[in-house]
């Protein structure tokens, strides 16, 4: 029988583990195999503390930033980690890349997609990525697009936590319970020696979330991941 899966599609290569690193880490101990396709490094627009070093170069970002991201998913348990390179500041999204991304949803066939929000006013290439995402899912549905090729099904997606989530009007209608594996997300937190500034930040955001999940149910929480529904949500019972 095959495994369960799962598929985030993340902009940059830090961006998988602030905001949906509690969630990969959850479903990979639940048996899921989880695919992260990392579309940049961030070697231009989030990676300042690399270039205060001397003599730093473009190609040694991008090689930090990657080893970063691979000891990050080691971590959290990812089947399998891609890096596209597609730049930031501005990210370029082509029609080949958009093919590609078609190709691998039909062939991870994941049970649920992960990306970015509709919107952020800091951070053109999230918008971006989250429109490419949604339509490489429309196209991997589309029956005359390779029609060799078995169709995609409809997996539900859900937008995860931008940085400022009131600027973009953002606004959670999921929060993940992810005590279970929090050491795990911030064991990858601390492998984005990068970004440093950002650790305390996202375990607050953790903080905040497990304090709102515990409020909105029964169940003992501490820390959380929210994210928001892109599609209703098809069920056989409202329990």
């Amino acid at each position: 029988m095959s495994k369960p899966t799962a598929l985030v599609v993340s902009a940059h290569s830090a961006d998988f583990v602030w905001r949906a690193g509690g969630a990969i880490a959850l479903h990979a101990a639940k048996g899921f195999d989880v695919t992260v396709v990392c579309l940049s490094y961030g070697e231009r627009g989030e990676s300042a503390k690399l270039w205060r070093q001397p003599g730093m170069t473009l190609e040694r970002v991008k090689a930090e930033r990657q080893k970063e991201a691979e000891a990050a998913a080691r971590v959290l348990n990812v089947h399998d980690i891609q890096f596209w390179d597609l730049g930031d500041y501005p990210i370029t999204l082509s029609e080949a890349s958009l093919f590609r991304l078609v190709d691998v949803m039909r062939t991870v066939r994941p049970a649920f997609i992960l990306t970015h929000s509709k919107e952020d006013i800091y951070n053109h290439d999230h918008p971006a990525v989250t429109d490419f995402a949604q339509h490489a899912r429309i196209t991997a549905q589309a029956h005359g697009h390779k029609p060799e090729q078995k169709v995609l099904g409809a997996p539900p997606v859900f937008l995860f936590e931008p940085h400022q989530p009131e600027q973009c009007n953002w606004k959670p209608d999921m929060l993940l319970g992810i005590d279970s594996v929090w050491p795990l997300k911030r064991q990858a937190i601390e492998c984005m020696a990068g970004q440093e500034h950002l650790w305390e930040y996202y375990t607050r955001v953790a903080l905040q979330r497990g304090a709102q999940g515990e409020r909105n149910s029964d169940r003992a929480m501490t820390y959380g991941e929210g994210f928001q529904s892109v599609f209703p949500h098809v069920v056989d019972s409202l329990v």
